[in-house]
């Protein structure tokens, strides 16, 4: 089984919100594929989480480093965007995102997991989760629907 992890999932997993339990849980393997997208939508969950006065920078800036160390250690693994990804998504959007409502970021993530080979999408997005379930990937949590 090989899963993808949305910036939403991998969110609460650092930043230990109330879904931080549940998002340890689904990823119950190590070696989570992180493109560079993702990469950058993380780091800037933390200073959305400082600039909403969830934590303060002190706390983003460690988080940032365990993501760091992470990636280093192989935990998440920096994987690049595969070659057809924009023109996966572009796809997508042509036969989705009018009935689901489909942001870009969301395309793009969705695209990427089916390009990467992944079965399971993990995520907290319902209409991310609704684009992954129409691409043909399984989603978890199954609260989201299945």
């Amino acid at each position: 089984m090989t899963r993808y992890a949305d910036t939403s999932l991998l969110a609460s997993l650092y930043l230990n919100d109330a879904r931080a339990a549940e998002s340890v849980a689904l990823l119950r393997t190590l070696s989570i594929p992180v493109t560079v997208l993702g990469r950058i939508e993380l780091f800037n969950a933390l200073q959305l989480a400082v600039f909403r006065r969830q934590i303060p920078a002190t706390e983003a800036a460690a988080l940032r480093a365990t993501i760091e160390q992470d990636l280093a250690s192989g935990v998440l693994r920096m994987t690049p965007l595969p070659a057809r990804v924009f023109e996966r998504a572009e796809a997508l959007v042509a036969s989705h995102s009018a009935a689901l409502g489909a942001r870009s970021l969301d395309v793009l993530h969705v695209a990427t997991a089916v390009e990467l080979g992944a079965n399971v999408f993990l995520t907290y997005a319902a209409r991310q989760a609704a684009l992954a379930r129409a691409s043909g990937l399984k989603v978890r949590p199954a609260a989201l629907g299945a």
